[in-house]
C-alpha cells in the first residue's frame, strides 16, 4: 500500500477530491492510503498562527517553519525512517512530467508540503523537501491543486488502481506520443460518423491506424516528443 501525506493550511479543499472517482476508488480498495494534515496542528499558540510577514519587507505573508518541521518530526515517527520523499509543488521547481509519475510510483510513501499566500519558509525548502514540482509556468493560490494533480498522476500507475493497467499504458506520453483520438456509441450522431476503419473488425488494421493517428497528432501538435525517434517513426506516411 502507498500511503499519501498532504499537510495544508485548507484540508478540506484535499478531503473534498480525495473522496472522488478513482481517489476514493484506490483508497477503498486498500491500495492507497490518504492522510490530510492540517498544518494548524502543528502550532503552540493560542492563535495556531502558521503565517507571518517577510524578513526584509514585502508584500504577503510566508508560512512559518515551525509546523513544517513538527510535522516532519510525527512523519518520521510514522514511517519508521529518516528519509522519504517530500514534494512541494513550486513555480521554482522541475517541470512534472511522465517519467516522473513512473518513478514516484514506486515510492511506498509521499509527502505533500502545500504552500499558500507568498510561499513557504526557505529553511523547510532546503532541509525538508526533497522534490520541488512544477506543474506548468503560472501560479496558483496554494499548493492543494497541484498536490492533488501530481498525485492523481503517480497513482494510476500503481497496480491495480486502474480497472486494467493497458488504459495508462496507452495515455498521452507514455511512449513519446500523444494519445489518438477515440470514439463510442452511437455510430453516427448528427451526420458525424464514426471511422470505418474501427468498425471492420481487423484488429491489426485498427492498431495501425491508432498508431498512425498518434504520430499525426504528436506531430502537429507536440512534434519534440519525437525527437527521440528516427526513420520511419518520425515520418509517418504523411511526412
Amino acid at each position: 500500500m502507498m500511503n499519501i501525506y498532504f499537510i495544508t493550511a485548507f484540508p478540506e479543499i484535499l478531503r473534498i477530491i480525495l473522496s472522488e472517482s478513482m481517489f476514493r476508488k484506490a483508497s477503498e480498495n486498500g491500495l492507497i492510503s490518504y492522510h490530510v494534515w492540517d498544518l494548524r496542528d502543528f502550532t503552540k499558540d493560542k492563535h495556531r498562527q502558521i503565517d507571518d510577514t517577510p524578513y526584509g519587507g514585502g508584500a504577503g505573508m510566508v508560512l512559518k517553519p515551525e509546523p513544517f518541521f513538527r510535522a516532519y518530526d510525527k512523519l518520521k515517527e510514522i514511517i519508521g525512517k529518516d528519509s522519504f520523499k517530500v514534494i512541494c509543488p513550486s513555480p521554482q521547481g522541475d517541470v512534472f512530467n511522465h517519467q516522473m509519475t513512473l518513478e514516484l510510483a514506486k515510492e511506498s510513501d509521499l509527502i505533500f508540503f502545500c504552500g499558500h499566500y507568498k510561499g513557504i519558509d526557505e529553511r523547510v525548502i532546503n532541509n525538508l523537501v526533497t522534490d520541488e514540482i512544477s506543474i506548468g509556468d503560472y501560479v496558483l493560490t496554494g499548493g492543494e491543486l497541484s498536490s492533488l494533480v501530481i498525485a492523481d498522476a503517480v497513482i494510476r500507475h500503481v497496480p491495480g488502481v486502474l480497472n486494467t493497467y493497458e488504459s495508462a499504458e496507452t495515455d498521452s506520453f507514455a511512449d513519446e506520443m500523444l494519445e489518438g483520438p477515440i470514439y463510442t456509441h452511437p455510430r453516427e450522431y448528427r451526420t458525424l460518423k464514426v471511422p470505418d476503419v474501427l468498425l471492420s473488425g481487423n484488429h491489426a488494421k485498427i492498431d495501425e491506424w491508432r498508431y498512425e493517428q498518434r504520430l499525426k497528432r504528436t506531430k502537429e501538435r507536440r512534434k519534440e516528443l519525437l525527437k527521440s525517434k528516427t526513420g520511419n517513426d518520425f515520418g509517418g506516411k504523411d511526412g
